[in-house]
């Protein structure tokens, strides 16, 4: 009887977090709703605190501080997401490729992983910037840049451990092509490590976007992002701290909860536990 009473206590937990989850969209959708627009300027209510008015104080120009978190929120994560997918598929294919093939084309795509791994993150992310310019479709580029190196250490390791299991013998036995073998053997085995890496490197890749958005090699104004409200707000951080500490609370937050997240998928995937 233990059997089923533990099956439906599961279910029920998974129930109950989708509930959450769904009232917490409705909630920000509602909430979406009756927001100012967050690029209307106001300079008769500039610099105001928090209160009924404006939950999270204004900004120097009169907007709503909260309206350009929530429109802000959805850049910085748009854009996170789209640099992560980018560079985990380009990642990914490299490192499928290196610790299948093995030879010549690992030791070159191993070195050139090794050569941007050791240069720092953000320097290389300020350098394409400045060559190739700011903007949105830039910056995606740019993330999937300085990201794409851990994908490709990841599945080539994994790869030379795989490659000589039982089941990729057998698909060499019946005739199955290289691409056949990586992408129907091989890829399915590295799921799960790869979920758990795209999840810490979405945290990482929100710290570089805010970063970048901060210098102004990012998200350009009048377009909300956090590391851009950052920089806008930084010379008020004496006299207007709002304008400063919920952007970093909603980075530091969410970052946080990505890790955590990533942490405890960690956990649930690891056969071992």
């Amino acid at each position: 009887m233990s059997a089923p009473a533990d099956t439906l206590t599961a279910a029920s937990r998974r129930w109950r977090w989708l509930a959450v989850l769904g009232l917490a969209l409705l909630a920000l959708a509602a909430l979406w709703t009756v927001l100012p627009d967050p690029d209307r300027i106001d300079l008769a209510r500039r610099l105001q605190p928090p209160g009924a008015g404006h939950w999270l104080g204004t900004d120097a120009l009169g907007r709503d501080q909260l309206a350009r978190l929530l429109h802000g929120s959805g850049i910085t994560l748009s854009l996170a997401l789209g640099a992560v997918l980018l560079g985990g598929i380009g990642g990914t294919a490299l490192g499928l490729v290196a610790g299948y093939a093995g030879g010549g084309w690992e030791r070159l795509l191993m070195r050139l992983t090794d050569m941007q791994m050791a240069l720092p993150t953000l320097l290389l992310a300020l350098l394409v910037v400045a060559a190739m310019g700011p903007g949105i479709a830039n910056l995606v580029i740019v993330l999937a840049l300085t990201g794409w190196t851990r994908f490709a250490r990841l599945v080539r390791g994994q790869v030379l451990s795989l490659r000589e299991r039982e089941f990729v013998l057998a698909a060499h036995a019946i005739g199955a092509g290289p691409l056949r073998i990586m992408l129907r053997h091989l890829l399915p085995n590295l799921a799960g490590p790869l979920l758990v890496l795209a999840t810490l490197e979405l945290a990482r890749t929100i710290l570089v976007e805010a970063a970048l958005s901060y210098l102004g090699l990012g998200v350009q104004p009048p377009t909300a992002s956090w590391g851009r409200m950052l920089a806008e707000g930084e010379i008020y951080i004496a006299t207007a701290w709002w304008v400063v500490v919920f952007p970093g609370l909603a980075i530091a937050a969410t970052v946080l909860a990505i890790n955590l997240g990533g942490d405890r998928l960690r956990d649930r995937l690891d056969p071992r536990r």
